[in-house]
Parts: C-alpha cells; sequence; structure tokens
C-alpha cells in the first residue's frame, strides 16, 4: 500500500470541527439580515405610529374599520364610524393610519409663516420644472414616493 491508513482517516485538520459548523452560522446570519432585523424595524414603526395618534387621525383597524378617532384614552380610542357613531377600540388593534392630522402649535403665527416662504420662493422664480411640468415644491410633497406608498403613509 502507498498511503498508511492513519493518512486516510485523518479529521482534516485542526479546523475540522469549526469547518463543519460554517454552513450553519452562514444561513443564521443570512436569516438574520433578511428575515429578523426587517421584522424588527417594521415592529418598531408600528409601535412609533400607535404612540403617535392624536384625535382627528384617520384610521384602519386590523378589522378593516375605517374611521376618525375622536378621543385617544392610554389603551382605547373612541373611534367616529360615521355621523353618531363611535366605537371603542384598542390601540393595539390599528393596522394603519391613513391621514395624519397636524400638531396644534402654541402660536398661531406658524402657519401664515410658511405661507409668506412658500410665496416668496415662487414668487422669485425658484422653482425648477421637472420632466413632467411640475414643480420642484410638488415633488416635495411626494417625499418619500414609493416607500410612503408601500406602507400606507402619506
Amino acid at each position: 500500500m502507498l498511503i498508511s491508513p492513519a493518512y486516510a482517516q485523518a479529521p482534516g485538520g485542526a479546523m475540522g470541527g469549526i469547518e463543519a459548523f460554517l454552513p450553519l452560522i452562514l444561513i443564521f446570519v443570512v436569516f438574520y439580515f433578511l428575515l429578523i432585523r426587517p421584522q424588527q424595524k417594521r415592529q418598531k414603526q408600528h409601535k412609533e405610529m400607535l404612540r403617535n395618534i392624536r384625535r382627528g387621525d384617520r384610521i384602519v383597524t386590523n378589522g378593516g374599520i375605517i374611521g376618525k378617532v375622536a378621543r385617544v384614552q392610554d389603551t382605547e380610542l373612541d373611534l367616529e364610524i360615521a355621523p353618531d357613531t363611535k366605537v371603542k377600540v384598542m390601540r393595539d388593534m390599528v393596522a394603519t393610519v391613513l391621514d395624519k392630522t397636524e400638531p396644534v402649535s402654541g402660536k398661531g403665527g406658524d402657519k401664515a409663516k410658511k405661507d409668506e416662504t412658500a410665496d416668496e420662493e415662487t414668487a422669485e422664480g425658484e422653482t425648477t420644472a421637472t420632466a413632467g411640468g411640475a414643480s420642484a415644491e410638488a415633488e416635495k410633497g411626494k417625499a418619500g414616493g414609493l416607500k410612503s406608498l408601500l406602507s400606507g403613509r402619506k
């Protein structure tokens, strides 16, 4: 015989044990970055959305009921689904927020200041037309584009 039986039965070196687990480790890393991490991000965004629900927001519940928030409590919402028809809904059962209301500011002049600055920009001709003929300000209104469309936020 040319090869001794001791060399034929060698485990492949000192790293033989780690090399056997390398495919399992790689599979776990891929699962983490493709499945676990994005799911954690979505949960965090959903919790943030639930925390920011205010009176006047239009929401959709997990059951598909669309309504306007009439009153916000710690764990419950009063949802107006038709004129003079209110339903109590658990805050955790809100699927998405369709329309957000603007927060009430302490100063009444904030909106007027925003309108003045927008008028000044258009008066100075700083807006540029895009290929579709829309102004740059109209493009700002679409902030998020496809991402906001897919997430259901406006």
